[in-house]
């Protein structure tokens, strides 16, 4: 009983460290060179960096080479703020971190007094110096100000470059293919977990690819929403080729979709998207035969809330 019950914890103890390392990989990291006019690294640096929307801050030290990284960081608007010293405190706002990403940053530091503040308004280019990995991020105002069909986004997939959509058959199910692989090849995960976990019948009631787990959860009528509503993703990327090793089960795309964590206020939004027939002009044909105007009535209406204590 002892043995099966120490069993049972190192399964469990393995689960929760594995969506631990999963979670880890679906947020943003910072990363980069402090050094001083001269151009000679600065060890011991304090690096803070500050989640705008819900304060929650980050803290690390430089190396002896002047290097910092900061990981696990939640997609958002960020603020730095740089101390050592000896060195102008710096202070760098509008950092903006998407899923999966690794920005660089790179800071000189000035001769002076700690309490003097050197704001960066505008450096270097937040960019990915860490792998070649090609990617397309689409973000929440993006998707939220969009009337997409029945609140599912996998219609925005399709504009990313590489991604043509397939028909379903007997054995190879699916709704896209990226750069030629199948369709049934494409990993999707929520928040680091992994999503695909589909059966995917066909119209033929064959499972086909889709029996060992390789299609996405999607819902019965083939709809992202069952994955993640609109109104509760923040954000979602796409990775088409050269990728990291860790995205190595399946060949084809890699769509990571982060959920959105809420701020320190509560906020609440509501909308109706509406089609309706006052807004229409009448078809030429029916009207060149006289005939009315269709009646058009389509109101696709919810609401969501949001709160982070």
């Amino acid at each position: 009983m002892k043995r099966f019950s120490m069993r049972v914890f190192v399964f469990v103890f393995a689960c929760l460290t594995g969506l631990a390392v999963c979670r880890a990989d679906e947020l943003a990291a910072v990363t980069g060179l402090v050094t001083d006019p001269n151009g000679r690294s600065v060890p011991g640096v304090t690096v803070i960096i500050t989640n705008l929307a819900t304060n929650v801050a980050s803290r690390t030290v430089t190396n002896d080479q002047g290097i910092y990284r900061v990981p696990s960081l939640q997609p958002g608007i960020y603020r730095m703020t740089l101390d050592k010293d000896g060195f102008k405190s710096i202070v760098k706002s509008g950092v903006e971190l998407h899923v999966q990403d690794v920005a660089s940053i790179n800071f000189e530091l000035q001769i002076g007094s700690v309490n003097e503040t050197v704001t960066v308004e505008a450096g270097g280019l937040v960019i990915n110096t860490t792998d070649g990995s090609v990617s397309t991020v689409v973000d929440r105002q993006f998707a939220d100000g969009l009337p997409l069909n029945g609140r599912s986004f996998q219609t925005l997939i399709q504009l990313t470059p590489g991604v043509v959509p397939t028909p379903s058959n007997a054995l190879d199910a699916g709704q896209f293919s990226i750069n030629g692989q199948r369709a049934a090849s494409n990993y999707w995960m929520v928040d680091g977990v992994s999503a695909n976990i589909g059966i995917g019948a066909s119209s033929g009631g064959q499972p086909g690819n889709g029996l060992g787990g390789s299609l996405g959860s999607f819902s019965a009528l083939g709809g992202t929403n069952s994955l993640v509503s609109v109104d509760a993703m923040q954000e979602f990327r796409i990775q088409t080729s050269t990728y990291a090793p860790e995205f190595g089960r399946t060949p084809g795309g890699q769509i990571s979709i982060v959920t959105r964590s809420g701020t320190n206020q509560f906020h609440g939004t509501m909308f109706d998207f509406l089609r309706n027939d006052v807004f229409d002009a009448n078809d030429w044909f029916a009207n060149n035969k006289g005939l009315k105007k269709p009646e058009e009535r389509q109101n696709d209406f919810g609401g969501h809330s949001a709160v982070r204590f």
